[in-house]
């Protein structure tokens, strides 16, 4: 008996390889979101611990680092930026930022639910409108060029 073919789609694509990238693309989506919430919720939070650094020289910033939740925010903001990069070596830039763009969504509550900070009704709206943007694209399927540029 030999090997089956594989299953395809209307345009002769193979199902497995789609449903392959969009679980991939799920999974590192969901890296790239998360990791940007928690890093820059630590930033903030320890920049309210470490207080208003205002200076030219670089010699304060440098010593916010060792505070432990700016050190846990850029830990998690490099995990952010990795991720993303992946991300965006196989997923099209028109469907990453807008799905990715959630972070914001979630980062917003975060602020309100644990630093106390209240967005005004405005900023809700644009808060909602950047929510529905994001659940239209995750509707679409996330294609690849496969690195090569567009023609």
């Amino acid at each position: 008996m030999g090997s089956k073919p594989p299953l395809l789609d209307q345009k002769g694509n193979a199902l497995s390889r789609k449903h392959s990238l969009l679980g991939k693309t799920a999974v590192v989506s969901v890296i790239v979101i998360s990791t940007n919430v928690v890093g820059n919720y630590g930033l903030k939070r320890g920049l309210v611990n470490v207080g208003v650094v205002e200076s030219w020289s670089p010699v304060p910033y440098i010593q916010s680092f060792v505070h432990p939740w700016i050190a846990i925010g850029v830990v998690f903001m490099v995990a952010w930026l990795t991720s993303r990069l992946a991300l965006l070596s196989w997923a099209d830039l028109s469907y990453v930022l807008p799905v990715t763009s959630f972070s914001y969504v979630l980062s917003a509550i975060v602020g309100a639910m644990y630093i106390n900070e209240r967005p005004s009704r405005l900023q809700w709206l644009g808060i909602s409108i950047i929510t529905v943007g994001t659940l239209l694209v995750v509707m679409t399927y996330p294609k690849t060029t496969n690195g090569s540029p567009p023609e």
